[in-house]
């Protein structure tokens, strides 16, 4: 199957090789890919030469045969070799080896790197990016099952036919060596009909479909029109039972066209926009029959292979075929597509996605304008070929075709069943701070399921401040907001079972540090009232208490937070009394913070400063009320330390 995915079938008629690998060249046009990649080495090992060509053609000839370990080590070298500078579609076989080998960290910078002067394709990543990450933390919608028909060959390409099932495959065992597709060893495509089981999925009683079109090298891939007259199929360009090629040497695809009778497929005639130039296949017909889909790797693309859309006529011509665009299209591979009412399927090995081709949806707004194609996630997908995906949107099944890990063989035919999707209420809010009123913008909610004691998201508020999170029903989250250099604040969310009911007006105010400090000269000090004692005393003071208590608040709120504890007395008596007695007041201070729940390593220090720093008039002799000496009978509460970012939530 994987030739068959880029397309191109290549017969080389005529080959010139290079001095020293021109061996390892006529092997790897003749698709021997293993036995080529072996003379690549001995070159390389023999010559100690490390020339892009060879190294190039080496990992490809891992890549081909999805030996993605040892095309990612060759790629890699190439990479470097050349100083991180590489052409497009060998960059995207890079990152997919790369995923495909589940080293997705070094893939995603690879990305980064590739594309950082390319706004748009960086923004397009982003966004295919955070919504499959979202996927993978979430309960996935489908169920699905590896099919008991699929064989140690090639099963793939899906398409419904009434209450059968009709799929291409390389099964046939009867076929002579001499009918062997030297890619990968099996035998060329035919095109399967299977009974299927509506409730499981399972295909029955396998027979081989429209043979008397087929043309002994590859058929596959096909679909009917609405009405199910008229058939649309893939085959290699042939002539009088051989590939035929074209002036490259080259044997290109086609799509053909033909009457369906029975199992028969007559007046078979190939759609007006197909060439030997290139290669057109995987057509695949929209729900109102009007618009014939396919991939092809004509000129004018943007990459190894477009998908393109034509216009269906009456009589099942085609006009002239349109290019998707950028937005569905890119420079790898886009094939497979398949289309319902609103969305149009296709697997696609450079959109942002899990390794090899990754199965996307893209939501259709007209012929040729779509939303961002987003990938599909990790039960459909994986780090491997995932494509050919077909769907029943009426009973929530469907069909792909992937070769996976844990398969029957090359390619496996699975069945899936999506579940119905849980429903949800809107929380939403906004976020403020408590001091100015102002809207808090990029304040971070931790959203916790109770229950199941989860992470359940995480967002942040808009730049007004707004935040809106979807709970599912009959659920009761908590809700934890935050922003460096604020406090925090909790809410308590329990859902109902009322569809489209919005929770709303639950607003959040935030307190930020600033507010709960006052700068003294290089100082910042924790905005609390005195700390006053008692004449002659060093005891806690229930009103002491009082204003300890806006202390605690700091230090609880903001944990990254140290101090420093001053005491001061009043002029009254001798100055190393006062001394003594303002260190006892801040050593009381230090030790009524400890025994509520602050650690002691966050009080740098508890000194006192005696009657060395009044606030008055009131120094030894001069004559004052008591209330006047009161005000310098006070602690203060200095932070020594902020350097830690406050990140509460995370």
């Amino acid at each position: 199957m994987k030739k068959f995915l880029i397309l191109i079938i290549l017969v080389h008629v005529n080959l010139f090789g290079q001095k020293n690998t021109w061996k390892a060249d006529q092997l790897y046009a003749d698709y021997h890919f293993e036995e080529a990649a072996e003379l690549y080495k001995k070159s390389i090992a023999n010559t100690n030469s490390m020339e892009d060509a060879i190294i190039e053609k080496l990992a490809d000839c891992y890549f081909n045969v999805c030996d993605y370990q040892n095309a990612y080590k060759w790629y890699d070298e190439l990479y470097h070799l050349n100083h991180k500078k590489m052409k497009e579609s060998t960059f995207i076989k890079y990152v997919q080896s790369a995923k495909a080998s589940r080293d997705y960290e070094k893939a995603n910078k690879l990305i980064n790197d590739f594309y950082a002067d390319d706004y748009n394709r960086i923004e397009m990543v982003t966004t295919q990016k955070r919504y499959l990450d979202n996927i993978k933390e979430s309960d996935s919608l489908y169920k699905i099952d590896n099919l008991d028909i699929n064989t140690s060959k090639s099963d793939f390409a899906p398409v419904y036919y009434g209450d059968y099932l009709i799929f291409s495959s390389a099964r046939d065992t009867s076929i002579s060596k001499e009918k062997i597709y030297m890619w990968n060893k099996q035998p060329y495509l035919d095109i399967y009909i299977a009974e299927r089981n509506k409730a499981n999925g399972e295909l029955n009683n396998p027979e081989k479909f429209g043979s008397n079109a087929t043309s002994g090298f590859h058929d596959a891939t096909l679909c009917f029109s609405r009405d199910g007259r008229f058939v649309y199929f893939t085959q290699n360009y042939t002539k009088k039972n051989r590939l035929k090629a074209n002036k490259d040497g080259i044997s290109n695809f086609e799509i053909l066209r033909g009457y369906v009778k029975g199992d028969q497929i007559t007046n078979v005639e190939s759609l007006s926009f197909n060439s030997t130039d290139y290669s057109c296949g995987h057509p695949a017909i929209s729900v109102d029959g009007r618009y014939l889909y396919f991939a092809s790797d004509m000129p004018g693309g943007y990459g190894a292979s477009d998908i393109y859309v034509a216009e269906i006529f009456e009589d099942g011509k085609t006009n002239k075929p349109v290019n998707l665009g950028a937005t569905i299209n890119t420079a790898g591979r886009e094939m497979f597509p398949f289309a319902t009412d609103s969305v149009l399927y296709f697997s696609s090995d450079a959109h942002y996605g899990l390794g090899g081709l990754d199965i996307f949806a893209s939501k259709i707004e007209s012929k040729t304008a779509y939303e961002i194609p987003l990938n599909m996630g990790p039960a459909l997908n994986s780090n491997m070929d995932d494509f050919s995906l077909i769907y029943n949107p009426e009973d929530r099944t469907g069909y792909f075709a992937s070769n996976r890990s844990l398969g029957k063989g090359d390619d496996d035919i699975y069945f899936f069943k999506k579940k119905e999707p849980m429903q949800y209420q809107t929380f939403s809010g906004y976020v403020y701070d408590k001091t100015t009123q102002e809207p808090i913008a990029n304040a971070s909610i931790v959203v916790n399921d109770i229950l199941n004691d989860t992470l359940y998201t995480q967002i942040e508020s808009d730049e007004d401040g707004y935040y809106e999170v979807k709970l599912p029903f009959k659920k009761e989250h908590e809700l934890i907001f935050s922003k460096s250099r604020y406090t925090s604040e909790t809410l308590y969310a329990k859902t109902t079972d009322e569809p489209g009911k919005k929770l709303e007006d639950n607003d959040v105010y935030l307190t930020s540090l600033e507010s709960l400090t006052v700068k003294e000269g290089n100082m910042t000090k924790i905005d609390v009232d005195p700390i006053f004692f008692e004449y002659d005393k060093a005891d806690i003071t229930p009103k002491a208490e009082l204003a300890l208590e806006k202390v605690l608040y700091v230090m609880n709120e903001f944990p990254s937070i140290n101090i420093m504890i001053e005491s001061h007395t009043d002029s009254r008596g001798s100055d190393d009394y006062n001394h003594k007695l303002s260190n006892a007041r801040a050593e009381n201070t230090k030790r009524y913070l400890i025994a509520n729940g602050i650690d002691a390593n966050r009080i740098e220090g508890a000194r006192g400063f005696g009657e060395s720093k009044l606030l008055n008039k009131c120094s030894n002799g001069v004559s004052c009320t008591e209330a006047e000496h009161a005000i310098n009978r006070r602690s203060n509460f200095i932070i020594i330390e902020d350097q830690k970012e406050q990140l509460t939530g995370f």
